[in-house]
């Protein structure tokens, strides 16, 4: 009967300081591609510019322009219009943040393991921001 464990090191086959060091370099490239994320804005921009939505990569708003003069604000019509555009570029922008955020977490992701984590696809698990 052979050993599962072998060929990861160690006399057991099971080298538990080398898997340490793994794990700890991992969650630092974690750490890092998240600060990056943070540091990264996106915007999402609809109805020919009339409005402008800005997010962090991570998913946090941290800003909404209206070009002045397209909407009315005494005019209920116009400001429920606002209200879906603002909506429509926020979702714009939230698409851009996560796809920035695959990109930098998903071979971070892929290596854990699970569905997805081989080969390409989708990662193992819905990143939370």
């Amino acid at each position: 009967m052979t050993n599962p464990l072998e060929g990861l090191g160690g006399e057991g086959g099971f080298d538990l300081n080398a898997i340490m060091q793994q794990a700890q370099a991992l969650q630092s490239q974690i750490v890092d591609a998240q600060e990056k994320l943070a540091e990264t804005i996106v915007d999402g921009t609809v109805a020919g510019g009339a409005v402008t939505v800005k997010l962090t990569g991570t998913g946090e708003l941290v800003g909404v322009e209206i070009k002045q003069g397209e909407f009315d604000g005494s005019n209920p019509d116009d400001l429920e219009d606002l209200g879906a555009v603002i909506v429509a570029a926020y979702r714009e922008a939230k698409g851009k943040a996560d796809e920035l955020a695959g990109e930098a977490m998903g071979p971070l992701a892929g290596g854990l393991g699970g569905p997805g984590a081989a080969g390409g696809g989708e990662p193992p698990f819905k990143l939370g921001f």
